[in-house]
């Protein structure tokens, strides 16, 4: 299974028993000030989980270079104990590490330790949307400092014990910044023409190089398309990987896209594999140039090692680096390569606990798996004592809280009142883009039934169960929630349905709905209702769909061109009082899902109150106070939820601990992140009496 995978490989002097490689992400582990020991648990579980080379998240080789406060700094003595700590515990572990050099340039956010406070340094001072800063230029010499700061970063990375280095030149920072137009405006010998702007990412690999000597593995991110007008230009970007091999790197990772493109890269509305193109386009280019020896590494948007072996075996891509589905399941290839793809727990690209939390300074985890970024807090070690618990509901919360505590060695009960698992997550899996949602819950039944944890379906606990109950240690209640009924004139009337009902039953709705609430429920629902049956999202399809080709920077305007309207199943109305639509959604998806809807012809109403709901559709009134009849066929509310307490009455009358978690505890700020993460946090509570 997966022959090219499982292929041997070699990187540098590396020889690595497979290609697949753990991609950087940045952690905000990197700065905890507990000597490393979060970081070094969190990268060797993924050595033990069989990534046999790891890239760690940037070190910044400058304090101005830091993206943020999250970032470690070369030379600080704080971070080079953690990075040393983590080195050895992933040699420890049986795997490789190389340590990624890092420049922020002008997406430099305020406040990291060490910066005057002022806005980033950049070739050019160009405004940035990302930061809403406009950088200080580069002067010469301090572009000189800079080519030594990373050659400094990069012998510390020798001295304190990593196996390789990698220089980050992609994304839009600092490295990447130099070779596009839109941010090198130099007319000296740093920019004004294409060979001046690739001189600084040049200089850069070739002192990297002279650094560290000619056997330490040297790997270059370089981006393969900037997707941003006025990006590095394609025939730039051939000649970039050409003079970066001449330079004496071992291997170039291929990036995609700034943080400021407006296309979608990482989101889960990118089809697996769309970006291999560009990383095609790379090797050609040096083959082209004498050097085709010189290993590629394709990234972005894989989360099955079937969508990599696919790759790879259509030749051009010589390693994947996967970056997320590591913090899904840190397993991922040792389960693969064990013959049990079937038990992975799959990276669902919605990037809430991970991309998003990157950019401000919570830890990074990941909602499938809440466990990552707190590995050495909630180690997998069976628990000497054996207990009976039950966990009351079967959504994400309630099956985390199963999972954890049968991995620690527990007895455990499930009950769920309805007739299938999976709470709020049975229908997100129905939204497009979102479907690996269903796969959460099919893997975490499967993983429950493999450690023989019973799942009573269709059982509402109540008095008839106390006797049960008030035998057990510990209950978790994970019960969810309800949908919230707002008193609303017309709200009784049978065409108004609460967002369950429809998500329950869409094909049910009229022609025309009017969606009150505007949050991430009623947007998805809105997706839902709105899906094109006849929208291929293959890569090919994705990238015509965003006008883009490999030598296109593609656009907004042009990324998304309304559909006609046959392929609109329904005219949908999106009711909203707040300002913010999709309040509630991860700041890295927003963006892509309200541009679908608005490309679906979608109508989105904000700073718009509802007066009334009658049996024509919805009065409502906007900001300036005008009023309008929205005309509707259903009318369906999504105004927010309540929890589900009623077994929290028959709980205390059993007289056992139980802990509460996700909606059940509670609709402030609830999304999945939160629930997983509760679910976690109870089945360690009452195993640890607290």
């Amino acid at each position: 299974m997966f022959d090219h995978v499982f292929r041997p490989g070699t990187l540098g002097r590396l020889r690595l028993p497979h290609r697949v490689v753990m991609g950087a992400m940045h952690l905000n582990l990197e700065t905890l000030g507990d000597g490393g020991a979060a970081l070094a648990a969190f990268y060797a579980e993924r050595a033990r989980g069989g990534a046999a080379l790891l890239v760690t998240g940037g070190t910044a080789v400058s304090p101005e270079g830091a993206g943020g406060p999250g970032y470690g700094v070369a030379g600080e003595p704080a971070h080079e104990e953690a990075l040393r700590r983590t080195a050895a515990a992933v040699h420890e572990a049986g795997g490789l590490i190389a340590l990624q050099l890092f420049h922020a340039g002008r997406y430099a956010l305020p406040g990291a330790p060490g910066t005057d406070g002022g806005p980033g340094w950049a070739p050019s001072p160009v405004a940035s949307r990302f930061t809403r800063t406009t950088p200080r230029e580069l002067s010469g010499p301090r572009i000189a400092a800079t080519v030594e700061d990373f050659a400094r970063a990069a012998r510390r990375a020798v001295e304190l014990g990593f196996d390789a280095v990698e220089v980050m030149g992609s994304e839009g920072y600092l490295v990447n910044q130099f070779t596009a137009p839109l941010t090198n405006r130099r007319e000296d010998e740093w920019g004004g023409d294409p060979e001046r702007r690739r001189r600084f990412p040049v200089a850069v690999a070739a002192a990297v190089r002279a650094a560290v000597g000619a056997g330490f593995p040297v790997l270059f991110r370089m981006s393969g398309a900037d997707l941003v007008e006025g990006g590095t230009p394609r025939e730039d970007v051939g000649a970039l990987a050409v003079a970066l091999a001449e330079a004496g790197v071992d291997a170039l990772a291929v990036g995609i896209g700034w943080h400021e493109s407006p296309v979608p890269t990482v989101q889960a509305q990118v089809p697996a594999g769309t970006w291999a193109t560009y990383a095609k386009d790379v090797k050609r280019a040096l083959r082209a140039g004498g050097h085709g020896a010189l290993p590629v590494i394709a990234s972005n948007r894989y989360s099955r090692l079937a969508q990599v072996d696919e790759v790879l075996a259509a030749g051009d891509v010589d390693f994947v680096a996967l970056a997320r589905p590591f913090l899904a399941d840190p397993e991922i290839v040792a389960k693969s390569r064990a013959g049990r793809p079937d038990t992975v727990d799959v990276c669902l690209a919605c990037n809430e606990a991970c991309i998003d939390r990157s950019f401000g300074t919570e830890r990074v985890s990941c909602l499938v798996n809440p466990r990552s970024g707190y590995e050495a807090e909630f180690p997998l070690t069976v628990r000497e004592r054996r207990g009976r618990y039950a966990v009351v509901g079967a959504g994400p919360a309630g099956l985390e809280a199963a999972r954890t505590l049968a991995r620690l060695g527990q007895e455990v009960e499930v009950f769920e009142a309805e007739s299938e698992p999976g709470g709020q997550f049975r229908w997100a899996a129905r939204v497009p883009g979102k479907e690996d949602f269903g796969e959460t819950v099919r893997h975490h039944v499967r993983e429950l039934a493999g450690l023989g944890v019973p799942l009573r379906l269709g059982h509402r606990v109540g008095h008839r169960d106390l006797a049960y109950l008030g035998g057990l240690d510990g209950i978790v209640l994970a019960t969810g929630v309800l949908a919230h009924r707002p008193d609303l004139p017309g709200a009784a009337l049978p065409h108004v349905l609460d967002y369950q009902q429809a998500f329950a039953d869409p094909e049910a709705l009229g022609p025309r709905v009017a969606i009150i609430g505007g949050g991430g429920v009623g947007v998805d629902l809105a997706h839902l209702l709105t899906a094109d049956p006849q929208l291929k999202r293959t890569p090919e399809a994705f990238l015509a769909r965003h006008a883009l080709t490999a030598a296109g920077a593609g656009g907004r305007d042009a990324a998304l061109a309304p559909r006609t309207t046959s392929a609109v199943p329904r005219q949908v109305t999106v009711v909203r009082r707040g300002r913010r639509m999709g309040a509630g959604i991860g700041p890295s998806t927003r963006w892509v899902v309200l541009d679908e809807l608005r490309s679906a012809g979608v109508r989105l109403l904000t700073e718009t109150g509802v007066e009334e709901i009658t049996r024509e559709g919805v009065v409502v009134r906007d900001a300036g106070g005008g009023t309008e009849l929205i005309a509707a066929d259903h009318v369906v509310l999504a105004t927010g939820q309540e929890p589900e307490r009623d077994v929290a009455v028959t709980l205390r009358h059993a007289g056992v601990p139980f802990e509460v978690a996700g909606g059940a505890a509670g609709t402030g700020a609830l999304n999945a992140v939160r629930a997983t993460a509760e679910g976690l946090r109870a089945a360690h509570r009452l195993l640890d009496g607290r």
